[in-house]
């Protein structure tokens, strides 16, 4: 009978604990933080190489709070009917333009280079896109302008540009902090976040935003609060501890190397807003998607019941 009662009583400081919560943790940059939580707050982590991967078991129950880019959550919303929706942003705009060429001073230096973009349809191609678009150059592929290519995968663009194989790269975090550091050549010429500031007023756009099984946020929602409390306090120990958040995401195995991550934390943009600030950035971001692919989205700005309470 005290057996029983034992059990009986762990299984519910289990379930107090978190443990019930199964979250779904990115390979990355974006992952980062996690590696905090996955060392303190007892949950079910599982761990994905894509967002492609993550999402169909979010939409299924199968994972209850994950970390995805805007367009991906959003267009899970819309086409899912509400299957997904967004508890807050913890990632900002981190993409630069780097090269060697020193004499590459802004986006008009760029007219009759080959670009090679990291990810196709992904925040960094359209935001690349936005920016140009905006700036009256032309990024049909003409000769005298600019040419964008997708023809290397994420991970090789850095690698490429350090050998001398291409001579411009749009990369994320930590990417192009990889770059700058393997080669003292290698800089960045161009900001993603300062030129998005100047053509909209905002100070960035989001990059990853924490979703959540619509029915879970439903049925659970202080478990929601609960967690987001949790990563905020993960993401805050990250930015004051890059060095030891290094070796945690070793140690849980999230895709980068401890140096690389103590590195790459100042140049992250991690950042934890909600409510109407958070959805002001989202919907920022959409509308740059949707200027040039709105099936990236699911056809049209998520509404309200998008944004978790």
């Amino acid at each position: 009978m005290k057996k029983i009662t034992f059990l009986i009583s762990f299984a519910f400081a289990v379930i107090a604990s978190g443990f019930s919560q199964k979250i779904g943790v990115l390979k990355g940059p974006s992952g980062i933080p996690s590696a905090y939580l996955m060392e303190h707050f007892s949950a079910d982590y599982k761990l994905f190489s894509g967002a492609n991967f993550l999402l169909p078991g979010l939409i299924k129950g199968e994972v209850d709070i994950a970390f995805l880019p805007p367009n991906v959550a959003a267009k899970a919303y819309n086409a899912g009917g509400g299957a997904v929706v967004m508890a807050g942003v913890c990632g900002n705009g981190m993409v630069s333009l780097v090269t060697k060429d020193s004499s590459v001073k802004n986006l008009a230096d760029l007219k009759g280079r080959e670009i090679f973009v990291a990810g196709q349809g992904a925040t960094p191609d359209f935001m690349m896109r936005y920016i140009l678009k905006q700036n009256g150059i032309s990024f049909d592929g003409a000769s005298d302008n600019v040419r964008l290519s997708y023809s290397l995968p994420a991970a090789e663009i850095a690698p490429a540009l350090i050998l001398g194989k291409i001579q411009y790269a749009v990369l994320p975090e930590p990417f192009s902090t990889l770059a700058c550091e393997k080669d003292s050549a290698v800089f960045r010429a161009v900001d993603f976040q300062a030129e998005f500031k100047t053509l909209s007023g905002l100070e960035s756009f989001p990059m990853t935003v924490i979703a959540v099984n619509s029915g879970f946020a439903k049925s659970q929602p202080e478990k929601v609060r609960k967690f987001l409390e949790r990563y905020k306090e993960a993401q805050e120990w990250t930015l004051s501890n890059p060095g030891e958040a290094g070796v945690l995401v070793e140690k849980f195995q999230l895709g980068l190397n401890r140096q690389v991550v103590e590195k790459a934390i100042p140049e992250c943009a991690f950042v934890f807003e909600t409510g109407e600030s958070a959805r002001r950035g989202v919907e920022s971001l959409l509308l740059v998607f949707m200027e040039f692919d709105p099936s990236s989205v699911g056809g049209k700005l998520p509404d309200g019941g998008f944004y978790f309470e």
